[in-house]
Parts: C-alpha cells; structure tokens; sequence
C-alpha cells in the first residue's frame, strides 16, 4: 500500500472530507489503547510508531537489542509477521523460513536475536521461555500484552504529517492518547517537523531522545563514488534514497516499490537488465 500524499501536506479537500471516519477510527484507536493486558513471563519493552510507515521503528528495536544483549540480558524479538502467511507462535529460523511465510522483519529481526512471530501476542510470549527481556517490534497499539516501558519513534523529517488520525492522516491514534502511554519519544534523523511532537512531549515529562540512522560502513565504502540504481519497497523510500546520496553513492536512477513488496522474478530480472544496460551498480 502507498501512503496517499496529502497525508503529509496541510489543507487538503480529502483530508477534510474523512475526517469523520478519522474521529470514529481514532475514538476506537484510543479506547483499545486504553484496555488492560495479559502480563509476559518477562519484562517487555515495546517499539511503536506514531504513524503509519517506516520512522524507524525496526532499527530502533535492533539497537535496543544489542543494546540489551550487551548488558547481559537474552533480548527477544515478539512481532506480528507483517505480510507473512503463518500465523504462529513459532520462532523464525533464517535457514527455513521465507519472507512470503513469516515476513520480511522477522527475517531480519533474526539475525539480531531470537524471534517470535505470532498475531497473538499473549500466545506469542508464552514460547518466549528463555528471554530474559521480551522486545516487541510493533505491537504498542495492541493492548493484550502490558508493556513495561514503551518506546515511540517518530520520522523527524516527516514529523506527523498534517496531524490527523487515520484515513484523514497517517496518526494511528490521537497523538495525546499515544504520549500518554508513552515512556520515551525518540525523533529519528533531526527535529525537523517534529520540534512540536517533542515540546508537548516534554511537556509531559516524556523523556525526548535524538538518533540518526547510520548505514553499514563496510558497503557505503564499497558503493561510495559509483553510479546505481537504487531500489526500495519500505514505506518512505525517499529517505533510503537520501541516505545513500548523503553518503556518496550517486544515484543514476531510483525505482519505488510498495511497503512490505514481495517482488516477483520478473521484476528482480528487470532491475538486474536495467542496470546492466546502463552499467549500473
């Protein structure tokens, strides 16, 4: 799915004209935000986005991972397997799974640590026997696992768009009722558009923290200099995009795929006779 563009502009007719549909949807955002959970055998802290897309949500659940696991503790991915067929509880295994069978996150959620994908998350964390801490890659809006500590993350080159809840924006629920359950707000990549997000959450004595995504250095030094065709099917792949220009990659061309895209073989064979015809990386 492609995010509409007046989500993320201001005055729009069609914004405007769902707003009905917006207060039904977040009126029932908020009240499942507000219902009691099933407690996990271990602490969970959660990773949530305010919006719909990518802010940042899975790198900073991989951060906090490695993070955890440093100090000790035996970290554990719990996450739906957005886009996968299996419904689960069942822990990914890298070497069997496919993306088409439990999602393309889990799959690299695994490589960080061990990872639990489940619709039901209660059933999800019952297999979660040997995690020392339980970390929830999504999930801050699904309300039948207390959350120890929750962690919002929020685009700050996008901020929240035009401010509206779904379908008149891209909010998941009203902003307040989501700092309200929050522990801490973290604005990926400068504040941006979300200097306003990050004021009214200090003003609830939310701690506000600033990241930056960092690409591998190991690849931007092998790509630095040469001329590619980049592609990308995330939810703002722009920001991809930006990322490999800021870092010295020139990209001769850029192809934008849906979210979540399962690319065919004809596509995958397109992209490779594209770039080949044009002596593209």
């Amino acid at each position: 799915m492609r995010e509409p563009a007046f989500w993320w502009g201001e005055g729009s007719f069609a914004s405007a004209l769902l707003a009905p549909l917006a207060a039904l949807y977040g009126a029932v955002a908020q009240w499942r935000l507000g219902r009691g959970g099933e407690r996990a055998g271990a602490p969970v802290v959660c990773v949530g986005n305010l919006t719909v897309g990518g802010a940042g949500k899975t790198p900073t659940a991989l951060a906090l991972a490695r993070m955890l696991a440093a100090a000790g503790e035996r970290p554990m991915f719990l996450t739906r397997g957005y886009g996968g067929a299996l419904a689960g509880p069942l822990l990914v295994d890298p070497a069997r799974h496919r993306a088409r069978e439990v999602g393309d996150e889990p799959l690299l959620l695994a490589r960080t640590a061990p990872t639990i994908v489940a619709r039901d998350r209660v059933k999800g964390a019952g297999i979660a026997g040997d995690a020392s801490v339980i970390v929830m890659d999504d999930g801050f809006h699904n309300p039948s696992l207390v959350k120890d500590f929750s962690v919002l993350v929020v685009d700050g080159r996008r901020g929240t768009g035009n401010g509206r809840v779904i379908p008149a924006g891209p909010l998941r629920a009203p902003l307040e009722a989501q700092l309200a359950r929050a522990h801490a707000l973290i604005v990926v990549g400068g504040l941006r558009r979300a200097a306003d997000i990050a004021e009214r959450a200090r003003a609830a004595n939310i701690p506000v923290l600033q990241a930056r995504l960092r690409p591998d250095v190991d690849v931007i030094a092998w790509l630095r200099g040469r001329q590619v065709l980049a592609f990308a099917g995330i939810a703002d792949p722009k920001k991809f995009f930006a990322t490999l220009a800021e870092a010295g990659v020139v990209l001769a061309a850029a192809r934008s795929f849906p979210d979540h895209h399962r690319y065919t073989r004809a596509e995958a064979v397109a992209l490779c006779d594209d770039a080949q015809r044009a002596g593209l990386v």
